[in-house]
């Protein structure tokens, strides 16, 4: 039982039996009249220099504030909260950013560029690289059991910088010079000589300096759409493939990470074939930011760092890219204006390559100029993405 009598730090009425009561003063604190009259009046504190001490807080009808409720303290109790929060939510955040940041692959050595390029440049590259891969997987996924290939099956260019992001799509089947190999399919420069000439490739036939690169594999791209709870694509049309394992019907549906990766390989559904593919592969990518940078991945810490930390591990990056970088890429990719690089000749048969596609030559450099001088892409040169 407390020592304390019950009341203590509640408001007290004035008691009956008190002084306006007929009670005296004067009586002593018994037990008695304690319970007849309530605390006995007590005579008024003196500051040491004599001056009446400071009344404590009063509220409207002379009745006293209770401990927790007066002005100054609640104030402050509620601030020390408020700067605690933001404390550890600054703590965390930090803590998750940096622990993120340590996950990236960089692996990857830019080369050198001794020419003029304005803006941010990336390099993106979905290879056919099958590790990780167990033959059941390989099975289910329609991959095939080509290992040691890595070539790249997809290739896009990402610019920032002059207004609204820039996304072009640049054929796998684009007949160029690759440095060392003579004239080839591009997509051949990333098994030739790894991440590094497949960059100095583009940038000797576009002109523009890469300054960040990313690349994933086929089971990368599972795991980063399994990670962020699969991604909605719209279909005009039912699209059955076998070859790539693409089976959808028409309309809205969510994909998760092996049928993502059926949509995005699947080109035996268009009569165009890779032309077609290459506007779902960009489409895909951006449904896929969206999802990621929404609301309901980024504010949900359960969500955003499994996925994060799954993407960290899923893709390779060159060795001065950190996540600030990639989440500025993000949005980037969220409204990008979009194209493919302008074509000549969609089948050129070629003596070493076999079938190729050569770019317009004159329309492919005043698009590429355009970029490198940070400049708005002339209009005609980009049909941008619709669906297949």
């Amino acid at each position: 039982m407390s020592d304390w009598p019950e009341g203590w730090y509640r408001d007290e009425p004035e008691r009956p039996g008190g002084p306006a009561a007929g009670g005296s003063p004067q009586d002593p604190p018994t037990v008695a009249n304690f319970g007849r009259s309530g605390w006995p009046d007590q005579p008024p504190l003196h500051a040491a220099s004599g001056t009446a001490a400071a009344a404590a807080p009063t509220r409207p009808g002379g009745r006293r504030w209770r401990f927790w409720g007066q002005p100054g303290r609640r104030g402050r109790r509620i601030a020390l909260i408020a700067v605690t929060v933001v404390a550890l939510l600054v703590v965390g955040t930090a803590s998750s950013y940096f622990w993120l940041d340590s996950k990236l692959n960089r692996s990857v050595v830019l080369p050198a560029f001794a020419g003029q390029s304005d803006g941010q440049n990336w390099l993106i590259a979905g290879s056919d690289g099958r590790d990780g891969l167990t033959d059941q997987e390989i099975r289910a996924l329609h991959v095939g059991f080509d290992f040691g290939t890595d070539n790249s099956d997809s290739l896009m260019l990402l610019h920032i910088g002059g207004g609204r992001p820039v996304l072009i799509s640049i054929p796998r089947d684009s007949y160029v010079p690759i440095p060392g190999f003579g004239d080839y399919k591009i997509n051949a420069a990333l098994g030739f000589g790894g991440p590094s000439l497949l960059i100095k490739t583009v940038e000797n036939v576009t002109g523009l300096r890469i300054n960040h690169y990313v690349g994933i594999g086929f089971l990368g791209l599972v795991n980063v759409v399994n990670g962020v709870g699969g991604v909605k694509i719209c279909l005009p049309t039912a699209l059955h493939d076998p070859a790539s394992g693409a089976n959808f019907k028409a309309g809205c549906q969510t994909m998760d990470g092996a049928q993502a990766l059926a949509f995005v390989r699947d080109r035996h559904s268009f009569l165009d074939e890779d032309l077609q593919r290459m506007q779902d592969q960009r489409a895909f990518l951006k449904a896929l930011l969206d999802k990621a940078t929404s609301p309901s991945v980024f504010l949900n810490p359960f969500v955003a760092l499994p996925f994060g930390s799954g993407t960290a591990s899923a893709i390779t990056v060159d060795k001065g890219t950190s996540l600030y970088d990639l989440i500025q890429m993000a949005m980037a990719l969220r409204d990008p204006l979009t194209g493919t690089v302008p074509i000549a000749t969609p089948n050129y048969l070629t003596a070493n390559a076999g079938d190729a596609l050569l770019w317009n030559r004159t329309q492919a450099l005043e698009l590429f100029n355009a970029l490198k001088n940070n400049q708005p892409v002339p209009k005609g040169l980009l049909s941008g993405t619709t669906i297949g």
